[in-house]
């Protein structure tokens, strides 16, 4: 089962952005090493839509460029769900192409407490992943 540590200071962060992005999907790439995420990278959703997001590819590129120089790893995918529960949905199942890393959900179905949840994806099955927040020491 993978699981995924995040700053409570980068976990903000995403929250905020997926709240500042509503009604559309806001998304991005977390990155660290041995499943601890050092940093956030926030990404563009080029379908600007409320169901469903697709990040532009030039920012990939760069990202992953990025994230190689800085010597960390991918550890996750992340994305809201600005009227829907944190659960991934038939698209996020399908569209799961990256193998080993924690797809997670920001929730804003109740924008007042939003919830974050990770989840496994492979070969189209779905388990959750722990998120542990941590102080980002």
């Amino acid at each position: 089962m993978l699981s995924l540590e995040i700053p409570q200071d980068i976990l903000d962060t995403m929250i905020a952005q997926a709240k500042a992005e509503a009604p559309l999907e806001a998304c991005g790439i977390l990155a660290g090493s041995e499943r601890r995420v050092a940093r956030r990278y926030a990404m563009t959703n080029e379908d600007r839509s409320g169901e469903h997001f697709t990040m532009a590819p030039a920012e990939q590129f760069k990202t992953a460029k990025a994230i190689r120089a800085a010597g960390l790893q991918m550890l996750a995918v992340y994305h809201s769900h600005p009227a829907t529960p944190a659960r991934p949905s038939d698209e996020d199942i399908r569209l799961a192409f990256t193998p080993d890393v924690v797809h997670v959900i920001v929730s804003l179905q109740d924008s007042d407490r939003p919830v974050v949840k990770g989840f496994e994806i492979t070969n189209g099955q779905v388990s959750e992943a722990a998120i542990h927040v941590g102080n980002g020491e």
